[in-house]
């Protein structure tokens, strides 16, 4: 048997005979809201929250800071150690702050990040540049307080950014050697209306969010889901699990960190019985939270051992 790794390399180290197989039948781990490490705490709440919420955070914000920063944390390795570890897919919520007379973008979770969106996406490149048979999918989304001006500023600087690392959308199902071939590396996908004016966006990756607190309740979304059937190219099956702020308020001295890890166990038994592939049942991109402590991206990988298994009795 030929052990799949989740070295920085892992992609191309995977057996030839996956070379062929659409990424979109791969088994690949991806990061929950990755860029959540650096949040900003001192940061103003994003423009979606409600007023109420606004309202509590202005007199009382020396107790619901640390609330919303324990809550609002879904990884803690940056993103080039995620990259390192393995993960290839990245949910990346950008917002423009109010009021900023600046044309810098942030990521979000309810408050922004630290660390520019620009300055991220350089260290991806880079990192790129030194694995050049590695993939990445970047999925960017929410896009808050983002004018159509600062919409084009940003797709350029994606573009001059990434330049002919960028896979078309016309390529519909991209497989390793085809991307390796053209020298191409990143899957930039964008949940707007633009990528019908720019080609080498990809529209928005459907991403199955459970929105639960439980391992059980998640997996029993998830296999609904799966009932239904895949989507057609990429998808998100989200192991992620969400706290509503009634569960919060019940449970001060719990974190996203501790009921993640709590419930750890039976994400994985559920996550070492899925199949990547075609069919109709079969799962893709598998994302979830603090992939740096738990081992997700090993056994995300592994499960592409599948896909040999099935090409050996064809």
């Amino acid at each position: 048997m030929i052990k799949m790794s989740c070295s920085p390399d892992w992609m191309s180290s995977l057996p030839e005979e996956l070379w062929d197989t659409p990424l979109t039948e791969l088994a690949i781990p991806g990061s929950h809201d990755a860029m959540s490490y650096c949040l900003d705490i001192n940061s103003p709440l994003v423009p979606s929250e409600s007023d109420c919420f606004r309202i509590l955070d202005g007199l009382f914000y020396c107790f619901t800071r640390p609330t919303i920063f324990k809550w609002a944390t879904t990884q803690d390795k940056s993103i080039e150690e995620q990259l390192s570890m393995g993960i290839r897919y990245f949910d990346l919520r950008v917002a423009h702050k109010l009021k900023d007379p600046s044309s810098d973008l942030y990521f979000t979770h309810i408050i922004y990040t630290h660390l520019t969106v620009l300055e991220t996406l350089s260290s991806v490149a880079l990192w790129l540049n030194s694995h050049p048979k590695e993939v990445v999918i970047l999925a960017c989304s929410h896009f808050e307080g983002i004018s159509d001006e600062l919409h084009q500023s940003f797709i350029f600087s994606l573009k001059k950014m990434f330049g002919s690392k960028l896979c078309p959308h016309k390529v519909s199902a991209p497989t390793l050697r085809s991307l390796w071939a053209a020298g191409q590396q990143v899957i930039l996908s964008y949940d707007s209306q633009h990528p019908l004016r720019h080609p080498e966006l990809w529209p928005d990756i459907p991403y199955w969010w459970a929105n639960q607190c439980t391992a059980k309740e998640v997996i029993s979304y998830l296999d609904s889901n799966k009932e239904q059937g895949r989507p057609e190219g990429f998808f998100v099956c989200g192991l992620n699990l969400t706290a509503d702020r009634c569960f919060i308020t019940e449970n001060l001295r719990q974190s996203l960190r501790t009921i993640t890890f709590s419930n750890w166990e039976c994400l994985r038994g559920w996550v070492e019985k899925q199949t990547p592939g075609s069919g109709p049942q079969s799962l893709n991109i598998i994302a979830g939270d603090f992939v740096g402590p738990l081992p997700l991206c090993s056994l995300i990988i592994a499960l592409n051992q599948k896909l040999l298994r099935k090409k050996s009795t064809r």
